[in-house]
């Protein structure tokens, strides 16, 4: 079992979500609201995955290969807050902080921005959201790393956020692993 700490370090409320990967049972809390400056811990023993896009996503599979954990941070959905995971206790060359503190916001091409009352971008849809073709999503003959390279969207984002996932096959340079009973914390606004 994992204890995941979740803060938020905006300025504003945020209200984090949670759901668990394949038939796995949800988690004791599956979202919830929370102040500026304001930390909550949940106990984790399955994995993680998904949310309604565009939204930062901080992604575990705990305890998957002899006792070791795995964890990114995705932009693969698109961009809506920054956030860092850093692994407590636990070891292994790749078992450091990742992060996408930067904001993508401040960067995003209109035609993937998604505009607040005020007009401002308060998320960055990925091209696979805003135009749904097999080319940015990675499907039907653009499903395998040969045929889905970085695109000139997926560019962006890795070019702000160098540690998260861009597209679906940014595996080498977005995915890390820490062994030994590691706890993680999550920080919205690094």
């Amino acid at each position: 079992m994992a204890t995941i700490s979740i803060k938020n370090n905006c300025p504003y409320t945020i209200w984090p979500g949670t759901v668990t990967g394949g038939s796995g049972a949800q988690l004791s809390t599956t979202g919830f609201k929370l102040g500026s400056k304001q930390t909550r811990s949940i106990h984790v023993t399955c994995n993680g995955a998904g949310a309604a896009p565009p939204a930062s996503l901080v992604e575990f599979t705990i305890a998957a290969n002899n006792g070791q954990d795995f964890y990114d941070v995705s932009l693969v959905d698109g961009f809506n807050l920054p956030v860092s995971v850093t692994p407590q206790r636990g070891s292994g060359p790749t078992c450091i902080t990742s992060s996408c503190s930067a904001n993508v916001n401040s960067v995003c091409p209109s035609e993937l921005a998604v505009k607040g009352s005020d007009g401002s971008t308060i998320a960055c849809k990925s091209a696979c959201v805003a135009f749904n073709q097999p080319r940015y999503c990675c499907t039907g003959a653009f499903k395998t790393p040969k045929t889905c390279p970085p695109t000139n969207y997926s560019k962006i984002f890795k070019d702000q956020c160098p540690q998260a996932y861009s597209y679906a096959y940014d595996d080498r340079s977005s995915t890390f692993s820490c062994t030994g009973g590691a706890n993680y914390a999550i920080t919205f606004c690094p």
